[in-house]
């Protein structure tokens, strides 16, 4: 069996083409693993195919690498209109970076006056790989009837809904014909000596022999073949089929590709209710057998697509679905003792919009746990931790669509409601002058008492200079074995400073002091430290700091002047921006950005740049804030923890 994935952007007609293809021959055997993702078994001229059929959306670019690193070839499905090709961009630079082999087919092109040229062109902007044209199209009153086969140069006019006719080659489109296929020969002649020869001869070369070098041209991926279709009206997608049956490498070429030795990979994982996990396995080396290891444990049952019918084995090639193999995931390829992970390109862009997510029900609060942990066992766009602040559960995904479809999943796979809401932002505060302040500590209440005495100084450090304790005290007026206890009363003091904030960069330095025999202890001296700090924060001028974070944006160079305005606009900071060295028509933006326009930022990319740009984010450095932005904050985060 071979296996391919069909990739493009929203309303391409990727689940139409796979369709399409997977009903040429045969009764295809269809399982939609979720909304987003469906897999396609059936037999073309006796020979044994799997589709994987992944959803448009940055969101779903993770599963779209985990079926990439389990696939023979890859079809990029694109519309007809040259404006779409950066929409397309994400998926060329996603097949590119995986090696997979790639078929480009421009579809709807029954419904579109667009030229091919302008189309391919736009789309090459974005690839590394050259974009060969294999098929041109014959035009009717400015519409697209049919199209001709460059290489075996024979012409098929359109049929809607049914095979396309053979015809003559239109006399209109023969010189278009002759010259792209000599552009397409000239191509093929790169990778081949003996073609070369006979084009420099003027020599006609054979079609078998330029097929034989179309197939190991793409075998090798050494370029990326377009042709031209209406999935709708099954047009063009008998010659796409049998593109696929020459060229497309068989399994043995893809764990070459992939440089690994194992025995399966984990294509897809879900939970299915009544039956648990399951997770969709290609074997890749071998045949993957029930109760065989796998992965450093035992397969649980195996079956089919359908889920209902046991099979023993799934054989080398061939895909089937694992279920009660809970140490099974996606993303990972499989020998018997051990799981591997994939490459970073098959886990999708690193998840950068965090959200706290609680139970609606204070019942719910275990399970939510669990619950999480096994949603992020499955989706590889999803990364669950702990909220330093609150506590709660802190997820990072792709987007605000990504978390909805995750709360979503929550509450009907696991019967978990739940509720989100942003990420506060880690505002600090520190002190912007000296001061020296004395304080006494002094309670009795029968029997032992509590006394300690001491003068200290607080000043600001420089950005970044951290916490510091010193002490210069003579004469032992205040005892050694209690310097410790008043260090340790000033840090926590620097808890929650005057502005409501943890305070940071403060040098605290112990003056003097006085203790008592009987009454001093090390909890005196502690108590001690502390509200002297305390009280000193007060006169020593704080100011509020907001955290900076270094912002990475990967974005089609089209939309760079637009991320200018975006981040403008969030009161960022623009450093400049890089072209990609590894990805064709991107750049990396570099910006500051205050943490708490990270949130917005991600709502905002979906416009700015049509849902092709991500971002990178990291701590960069803390920056003073001012003015009734500040007073306003400071006052939310003192109602706020008297609230609490």
């Amino acid at each position: 069996m071979r296996c391919f994935t069909v990739l493009g952007p929203s309303n391409s007609g990727k689940t139409t083409l796979v369709e399409a293809l997977s009903s040429l021959d045969s009764k295809p055997v269809r399982s939609d693993m979720t909304e987003f993702f469906g897999v396609s078994e059936f037999t073309y001229l006796d020979e044994p195919w799997a589709a994987f059929d992944v959803a448009g959306g940055a969101e779903y670019l993770g599963y779209a690498g985990e079926a990439l690193a389990a696939s023979d070839a890859a079809i990029l499905c694109v519309p007809p209109e040259p404006e779409a090709a950066v929409l397309c961009a994400p998926y060329l630079r996603l097949i590119e970076e995986s090696g997979t082999p790639c078929i480009l087919f421009i579809n709807r092109m029954d419904a579109t006056d667009n030229r091919v040229r302008d189309i391919v062109a736009g789309l090459q902007a974005y690839a590394n790989h050259t974009i060969i044209l294999r098929q041109v199209p014959i035009r009717k009153d400015g519409e697209v009837v049919g199209t001709v086969d460059l290489i075996s140069e024979r012409a098929w006019e359109f049929q809607p809904g049914q095979p396309s006719n053979l015809i003559e080659i239109p006399d209109g489109v023969r010189e278009r014909e002759q010259e792209a296929r000599a552009e397409l020969l000239e191509h093929l002649s790169d990778f081949d000596d003996h073609l070369l020869e006979e084009l420099i001869e003027d020599k006609a070369p054979p079609r078998d022999e330029v097929y034989d070098v179309a197939t190991t041209v793409l075998r090798e991926n050494d370029d990326i073949p377009a042709f031209l279709g209406s999935a709708s009206g099954r047009n063009g997608i008998t010659r796409l089929m049998k593109s696929l049956r020459h060229e497309a490498p068989s399994v043995d070429k893809t764990l070459e590709r992939l440089g690994t030795n194992a025995v399966a990979a984990g294509v897809f994982a879900t939970y299915r209710k009544h039956m648990g996990k399951a997770v969709l396995l290609r074997a890749l080396s071998g045949s993957v057998s029930t109760n065989a290891p796998l992965g450093g444990a035992n397969v649980g049952n195996l079956s089919g697509l359908d889920a209902k019918q046991p099979i023993e084995a799934v054989e080398a090639g061939f895909i089937g679905i694992a279920v009660k193999s809970d140490h099974l995931n996606a993303g990972s390829y499989f020998t018997a003792d051990e799981p591997e992970e994939m490459d970073a390109w098959a886990r999708g862009h690193p998840p950068s919009f965090a959200s706290l997510v609680t139970p609606v029900h204070e019942k719910d609060d275990a399970r939510l746990s669990t619950a999480l942990a096994r949603v992020a066992e499955i989706d590889p766009g999803l990364t669950v931790e702990q909220d330093e602040v609150s506590g709660h559960a802190m997820v990072r995904c792709q987007g605000p669509m990504h978390l909805r479809r995750i709360q979503g999943l929550l509450e009907d796979d696991f019967g978990v409601a739940t509720q989100a809401e942003e990420v506060a932002a880690r505002y600090r505060e520190s002190i912007s002058k000296s001061v020296e302040h004395h304080y006494r500590h002094r309670k009795q209440s029968g029997g032992a008492g509590q006394f300690a005495d001491v003068s200290m100084k607080i000043g600001p450090q420089v950005r970044g200079g951290g916490f510091s304790f010193d002490e210069v005290v003579k004469g032992g007026a205040v005892p050694r074995n209690y310097i410790p206890s008043v260090e340790a009363g000033a840090k926590d003091a620097m808890v929650q400073g005057p502005l409501g904030f943890p305070v940071i960069d403060v040098s605290v330095t112990l003056l003097d002091g006085k203790s008592h025999s009987v009454d001093s202890s090390d909890f005196a001296f502690r108590t001690a430290g502390k509200a002297c700090v305390k009280e000193a924060l007060n006169d020593a001028s704080p100011v509020l700091l907001q955290p900076i974070d270094r912002v990475d944006i990967h974005v089609p160079s089209v939309f760079s002047g637009a991320i200018v305005t975006l981040v403008s606009s969030l009161k960022g900071q623009v450093l400049g921006f890089d072209p990609n060295p590894d990805a064709k028509g991107w750049d990396i933006f570099h910006a500051l950005l205050p943490d708490s326009s990270l949130s917005e930022l991600s709502r905002a990319l979906g416009g700015a740049a049509q849902g092709t740009a991500w971002y990178e984010a990291a701590f960069d450095h803390y920056q003073e804030l001012h003015g009734k932005e500040a007073s306003r904050i400071s006052q939310e985060a003192k109602e706020a923890a008297t609230a609490g």
